[in-house]
């Protein structure tokens, strides 16, 4: 990284599922990214800034520039409209937080989630209704992007106790799948 008149350069992806937005962002801090644009990891393992450094595709940005690049700037909306509401970063400093939550919105599953500072599972049991549950790890995720926003305010209604997140694991049978694999 880079130092630049008090910033850093950092690498900064939006992972939108099937694919994600990347830019170069010079901040403070990966606390300052964090908490001005919603749904973005900072990315620091080696292989993935080496990538980026050759690619020279990837949009450079001062985080406090007035105008951000089609993506970018959506998130950042996002963002400021969540900022004042109440929760707004109440797990941002965590090292470990326990949901309650769907996959995705409209999902009727729902999963009781580890999540790690970075907003990546650690660990997660799928609650079904009609069958055993099933929990699953780190080792079972080939890709494992981040899949939390640590600042959003909606996070606080879906928090869960440590104990009643280590009862469902303990209870929960390993993935069918993960049987075949190994």
């Amino acid at each position: 990284m880079d130092e630049v008149g008090g910033k850093q350069r950092f690498l900064v992806i939006h992972d939108y599922g099937m694919g994600g937005l990347w830019w170069w962002i010079h901040a403070r801090s990966v606390r300052e990214i964090r908490e001005t644009f919603r749904d973005v990891a900072v990315e620091s393992d080696a292989e993935s800034l080496e990538r980026a450094v050759r690619d020279p595709d990837i949009e450079e940005v001062d985080i406090d520039a007035p105008v951000m690049p089609e993506g970018l700037d959506d998130l950042r909306a996002e963002r400021d409209a969540q900022r004042g509401r109440p929760g707004f970063g109440a797990f941002a400093d965590r090292e470990i937080v326990y949901l309650r939550r769907p996959w995705d919105e409209g999902d009727p599953e729902l999963y009781l989630m580890e999540i790690g500072a970075d907003g990546r599972r650690l660990r997660e049991v799928l609650l079904a209704e009609d069958g055993p549950w099933i929990k699953n790890d780190a080792e079972d995720w080939p890709i494992n992007p981040p899949v939390v926003d640590l600042y959003d305010p909606e996070l606080v209604g879906q928090e869960v106790g440590r104990d009643e997140f280590e009862a469902a694991w303990e209870r929960a049978e390993w993935d069918p799948e993960r049987q075949t694999q190994t």
